[in-house]
């Protein structure tokens, strides 16, 4: 896709982070070699692609933005058989893009993921929750086992919530945008 590419990709999933984290992704737009209005006219770029009947949908989009997939396996969810891809992302050398594609070839879930091969946070305590320490899988590892975990989809499709309990009953709800956290309070 002449002039979206990745790095473009990646400003659009900044733009739903600039709500909870501005500042992050300030610094993020400028690592980018970017501005504030490129990341708004990139994303209004964005939006009227994806409504237009002239460009691909599903796993195509995504192919015609981010190249092939670094990586690709399938995974089965009781009696269906989805595709799992990955793309690197220079933002976030830890972590990457994935998308979760029905057979139907309609892609149900895309977010940041860890990487294999990094390494995963510790996270001890709730305080070391920070914005972008982590992403929903990591925050299931740390918080899940024998205290229940509640996923919730958010108010837009690039947002998730988990609500969660500590060892000293403490509770919360972690805000995800595209799976990276954004904040976490108490409830």
């Amino acid at each position: 896709m002449k002039g979206f590419a990745r790095r473009e990709f990646q400003l659009v999933l900044l733009r739903r982070m600039a709500d909870f984290q501005p500042d992050l992704v300030m610094e993020a737009v400028r690592a980018l070699d970017s501005s504030r209005t490129e990341m708004r006219e990139v994303n209004a770029r964005w939006q009227r692609m994806v409504r237009s009947r002239a460009f691909p949908s599903g796993r195509q989009r995504l192919g015609a933005v981010l190249g092939p997939p670094a990586e690709a396996e399938e995974r089965r969810f009781g009696s269906v058989e989805c595709l799992v891809e990955r793309w690197p992302l220079t933002l976030w050398p830890d972590l990457r893009y994935e998308t979760l594609t029905a057979p139907d070839d309609m892609i149900v879930q895309e977010w940041l993921v860890r990487a294999a091969d990094s390494p995963v946070p510790e996270l001890p305590t709730v305080d070391d929750l920070a914005p972008w320490s982590c992403v929903v899988g990591d925050l299931d590892r740390r918080f899940g086992g024998d205290r229940p975990l509640r996923h919730q989809a958010g108010d837009a499709p690039s947002r998730w919530h988990v609500t969660f309990s500590t060892a000293d009953d403490g509770r919360y709800v972690a805000h995800f945008v595209w799976g990276l956290l954004q904040t976490v309070m108490a409830v």
